[in-house]
């Protein structure tokens, strides 16, 4: 049974650049960008060997794909806080990694044009793969200046808690 908008009026779809990411209780300051959040499910096929030369397909492993955050590079040290706690040069023999807590969920997310939050997904177990503090420089380049961080992680699911909200109106003096 097909389900209905509670905001019959929308007709047009959300935006992409109203956003949030909210880790450790609290929203990441100037993140610019997010890449998408993707899953795939490998195929396994199979046939009995007496059947035609047709194969049956079932679902396999399901893999989840790195999440890139960029911002402009400014003096928060989140980002390379947390790519730290993976590797850390320079901290001691044994001690490069912090174990115990280099792994964190995240919450991305997505808003209205009103800035009501229409859909959030949360991501598990996230932990930094790659970190990239600055951008190549250039003297002749007209840009900011972008820090990205690439996030592994081992799943997400959308918060089905999250649900459409009534879109505010202006009201006639």
């Amino acid at each position: 049974m097909a389900q209905f908008s509670v905001n019959a009026g929308r007709l047009d779809p959300y935006k992409n650049f109203k956003f949030r990411v909210t880790w450790d209780g609290r929203p990441v300051a100037g993140v610019s960008k997010v890449s998408v959040l993707k899953r795939t499910t490998e195929v396994v096929k199979h046939r009995a060997g007496g059947d035609p030369s047709t194969s049956y397909k079932s679902p396999g492993r399901t893999e989840y794909d790195a999440i890139t955050l960029e911002r402009g590079v400014t003096h928060d040290v989140d980002f390379e806080q947390w790519a730290n706690k993976v590797w850390n040069l320079g901290s001691g023999l044994g001690g490069e990694v912090s174990l115990k807590d280099f792994r964190k969920d995240i919450v991305v997310d997505l808003f209205n044009e009103a800035g009501q939050v229409v859909q959030s997904y949360a991501v598990y177990r996230c932990w930094v793969s790659e970190y990239q503090a600055l951008p190549d420089l250039d003297a002749n380049a007209n840009a900011v200046a972008i820090a990205k961080i690439k996030i592994e992680n081992e799943g997400w699911e959308r918060d089905f808690a999250v649900s459409e909200p009534t879109e505010p109106t202006f009201t006639e003096p």
